[in-house]
């Protein structure tokens, strides 16, 4: 299995380990659910080093990503980020993204550690407007820090104003004497705080500065277990579970960063317009259960009169409310907000509600 900068602390600090992605990861320390609710009420740190980055540059940098996102980089400010996929030629999607506009003609793109290398050869392959790309995945270490806290415990190790970096904007500066260090007020949990994007290096300096500054405020090590639970708290997909290579955009209700534009003849667009135009035959929904069980991915989801409309893509039992709860595509007609609909648990139908995203308010 591969490793990260911080595999060694993980498994000091009597984390249980798992391999994920092909690498040895951390999945929980002190429990899933004291985990979560740390980073809801205080602040938690995500070793999400395992992630893959890759450098576009060059005069033809932005001409090849409006060719392979969905979403319009031509809108991107520089010091911004912008949430999009990779479409493919049938209308799926090969991966979920990051852009970040680091400087003119130079993107930075923060992809699943799973697809490293199927988004590496994905982007090489349709790269015929001649951008230059770099897979800088294994030279660049990251962290995430989470929480109400994270900023305060932040704020002390950096003269980078972080209450003037917005939502899904950046700045590059000195972190705990470290430069350059990418300050991205990004994340996946829904709790706020802050992803750190540096050399691996600066690993150990800067995960000992973290802790150290946020001794007082009860910071913890967070594993990929409760990451998962709390973004799907919130409501965020998950590749691999709620988007793969036959789940379009627009069933995962990402409508929203597919941008059917002027000038913008991005992979797979023909199919998707065809699409909005018909309209599609299934939709991802949320739902809470209505009685006691957990819903499971892959767990098949039916209509009153039992007939199967659907499958389970998430589930859990929420750490916050003590509900289960999930995500899964069904019929158009049963996605609307307020529908029941049944989740088939050791063959029993247990009944659940199509509920508004988040569920963590």
């Amino acid at each position: 299995m591969k490793t990260t900068p911080f595999t060694e602390k993980h498994i000091a600090l009597g984390a249980k380990m798992h391999e994920f992605a092909g690498y040895n990861m951390p999945i929980e320390y002190s429990g899933i659910i004291d985990e979560h609710l740390c980073v809801v009420s205080k602040a938690g740190v995500f070793d999400v080093s395992h992630m893959g980055e890759f450098w576009v540059t060059g005069d033809h940098a932005l001409e090849f990503l409006q060719h392979v996102t969905s979403n319009d980089v031509s809108k991107l400010p520089l010091g911004k980020a912008q949430y999009t996929c990779f479409p493919n030629e049938q209308g799926g999607i090969v991966d979920d993204l990051l852009v970040y506009h680091v400087e003119p003609q130079k993107y930075l793109l923060v992809v699943n550690a799973s697809n490293i290398e199927k988004d590496w050869n994905w982007c090489n392959t349709h790269n015929q407007a001649g951008a230059i790309l770099e897979n800088a995945s294994d030279r660049t270490a990251q962290l995430a820090i989470q929480g109400p806290k994270a900023i305060d415990i932040l704020q002390k190790l950096t003269p980078t104003p972080l209450d003037r970096i917005p939502y899904y904007a950046f700045e590059t500066g000195t972190f705990a004497g470290c430069q350059p260090v990418i300050i991205s007020n990004t994340g996946y949990t829904g709790a706020g705080g802050f992803e750190l994007y540096f050399s691996p290096k600066d690993a150990d300096t800067i995960w000992n500065a973290i802790f150290e500054a946020g001794k007082e405020e009860g910071i913890q090590p967070i594993g990929l277990g409760a990451r998962d639970t709390l973004r799907l708290e919130m409501g965020y997909c998950l590749y691999g579970n709620d988007l793969d290579d036959t789940t379009s955009p627009l069933e995962a209700g990402l409508g929203w960063i597919t941008k059917f534009i002027d000038n913008k003849d991005f992979v797979g667009r023909a199919i998707l317009e065809q699409q909005k135009a018909a309209g599609v035959s299934r939709k991802l929904c949320a739902f809470k259960l209505r009685e006691r069980g957990i819903p499971r991915h892959g767990y098949e989801i039916a209509d009153g009169q039992n007939n199967t409309v659907g499958v389970v893509t998430s589930g859990t039992i929420s750490p916050t409310t003590k509900e289960g709860i999930g995500l899964g595509y069904v019929k158009p007609e049963l996605s609307t907000v307020g529908s029941e609909i049944f989740i088939r648990i050791r063959n029993k139908n247990i009944a659940a509600e199509v509920v508004k995203l988040p569920f963590r308010k």
